[in-house]
C-alpha cells in the first residue's frame, strides 16, 4: 500500500511473536529498506514504512529467510490470524493456530481484509479488535466458532477447528460474502446452528497481567527499529508478542516502571498526519501528545476526514482542514464542529495550555 512516505508492508508474525533474532533481524530490514519506521496495526501486525520500490524486492526475501513471511503469496494472503497475546504453548489457542497453519492450503482465498481471531482463553479478550470469525469460549467453557456480527457462536472442538473453519469460509463465499467484503454485513443464514453465546469479555488489561512477560505501551502504535532492537535486547527478554493494544509484550522481561497505561493507549487515536499522509493537511501527534494530558475521556486528531486511526466516535475530535483543526465532540472524524480554523496552539490555549 503507498503511503505518503512510501509504500507500507504489513508483516505477521507467526503466532504474533518474533524471537529475538527476528525482532532484530526485522528492525534492520526497516532500516535498510525502509525509512526505520514500524506501526503496530490494531489487528496485532507490524508495518515497515519508507519502503520504496527498489527496496519492495529485497525486503520481501529478507523477511522470507527470517520466517516473517511465507513464499507463496496465496499462503501469506490465507494467514491473516490474530491470537489472544496472552496463549501459551499447548493451549487451545495456540493449537488451533498451529492446526490453521497446517490446512493453509485447504483454506479458500478470501477478500483481502477478512480476518480470523483465535480468543480461546478462559473468557474473550479481543471483542472490541477487528474480526470476520472468531472462535471463542462461552461461560460454561465451551469452544464456540462465531461469525462476527453474529451474537451466538456453535459449539466446536479443537481437534476440528481448522475443518469446522475451512467449511464455514467456503460458505461465506459461496453465499457472496466477497461481495459484502466483511463478515458482519454478511447475513445470509448461517449453515451450522448457532446458540450459545459467549462468555462476557474480559478487559485487555487482564489479558496483559497473564501474559508471560510485561507489557511495553508504544504511544500511536508507532516506534523507530532502533527501539525494537533496544527493547529486544533487554535482559531476560526470550521473544517480543505483538498486541492489538499499542504494544509489545516483552516475553521474560520484569515489569517496567515506564509503560504507558492501557487505558491511555487505548483512548487516544492519531493518524500519522501530515507529511507521512498526502491526505493530511496537518501534523496530528505532536498536538495529540500535548493535548492528551488536558482532556478527559477520549481523544481522536486525524489529520482529514477520513478518520482512518478511530472509525469509533471519541470525547473529543479534532479534523485537519486546509491546514488547520475544526473541533467537534462525541463523534468521528469530520463531524459537525462545534469550533472551526484553529492552529495547534489556539487548541492547547482552548484547553488551557498557554
Amino acid at each position: 500500500m503507498t503511503a505518503g512516505d512510501g509504500l507500507l508492508v504489513r508483516v505477521r508474525p507467526r503466532l504474533g511473536r518474533l524471537t529475538v533474532p527476528q525482532a532484530i533481524g526485522l528492525a534492520k530490514a526497516a532500516r535498510s529498506h525502509g525509512n526505520g519506521l514500524i506501526d503496530l496495526t490494531n489487528r496485532a501486525a507490524l508495518q515497515l514504512r519508507g519502503v520504496t520500490e527498489q527496496s519492495h524486492a529485497p525486503l520481501l526475501r529478507q523477511l522470507i529467510a527470517l520466517g516473517l513471511a511465507d513464499p507463496d503469496p496465496g499462503r501469506e494472503a490465507r494467514g491473516n490470524v490474530l491470537l489472544t497475546p496472552d496463549s501459551s504453548p499447548g493451549d487451545d489457542t495456540e493449537n488451533i493456530a498451529l492446526s490453521l497453519i497446517e490446512h493453509l492450503d485447504e483454506m479458500p482465498e478470501l477478500p483481502p481484509k477478512i480476518g480470523i481471531a483465535i480468543d480461546a482463553g478462559p473468557a474473550p479478550c479481543l471483542a472490541a479488535v477487528p474480526a470476520d470469525f472468531r472462535f471463542e469460549r462461552s461461560a460454561t467453557g465451551v469452544l464456540l466458532l462465531r461469525m462476527d456480527g453474529r451474537m451466538l457462536g456453535s459449539p466446536t472442538r479443537g481437534e476440528n477447528a481448522a475443518r469446522d473453519l475451512s467449511a464455514l469460509l467456503h460458505w461465506f463465499l459461496a453465499t457472496g460474502g466477497a461481495a459484502s467484503g466483511r463478515a458482519a454485513r454478511h447475513k445470509a443464514p448461517l449453515p451450522t446452528v448457532a446458540d450459545v453465546a459467549p462468555a462476557p469479555s474480559r478487559p485487555p488489561s487482564q489479558a496483559l497481567a497473564a501474559a508471560a512477560g510485561s507489557f511495553h505501551g508504544i504511544p500511536f502504535g508507532q516506534f523507530h527499529a532502533d527501539s525494537l532492537i533496544a527493547l529486544a535486547e533487554k535482559g531476560n527478554v526470550c521473544a517480543v508478542r505483538i498486541t492489538p493494544w499499542r504494544g509489545l509484550i516483552l516475553e521474560g522481561a520484569k515489569e517496567d516502571a515506564d509503560n504507558v497505561s492501557i487505558d491511555r493507549l487505548l483512548g487516544m487515536d492519531a493518524c500519522p498526519g501530515a507529511p507521512a499522509c498526502p491526505q493530511a493537511s496537518v501534523a496530528t501527534r505532536s498536538l495529540a501528545s500535548r493535548l492528551a494530558p488536558l482532556v478527559n475521556g477520549s481523544l481522536h486528531v486525524s489529520g482529514c476526514a477520513k478518520g482512518c486511526a478511530r472509525q469509533a466516535p471519541a470525547d473529543l475530535v479534532l479534523t485537519g482542514r486546509q491546514g488547520r483543526f475544526d473541533l467537534s465532540r462525541n463523534g468521528p472524524a469530520g463531524s459537525s464542529p462545534e469550533l472551526t480554523g484553529m492552529t495547534a496552539d489556539q487548541v492547547l490555549a482552548h484547553f488551557g495550555r498557554p
